[in-house]
């Protein structure tokens, strides 16, 4: 799954983590793909499951 860099800054920035979001929008791609990058998402600690606007797939 993709999720838009957009959407891991505003994150980042909600948080107040701005050096992170700052360093994030310098080094990675529009998209990023989440399964290539899970150790990134583990050390900023986002869910990838949290990040996209996609509505659940397991439920129901």
């Amino acid at each position: 799954m993709n999720v838009a860099k957009s959407k891991i800054l505003e994150v980042l920035r909600s948080r107040g983590q701005n050096d992170r979001a700052d360093w994030v929008d310098r080094t990675m791609p529009d998209e990023i793909d989440t399964a290539k990058n899970s150790g990134l998402l583990s050390l900023l600690k986002l869910d990838a499951a949290d990040l996209t606007d996609e509505p659940d797939r397991q439920a129901g």
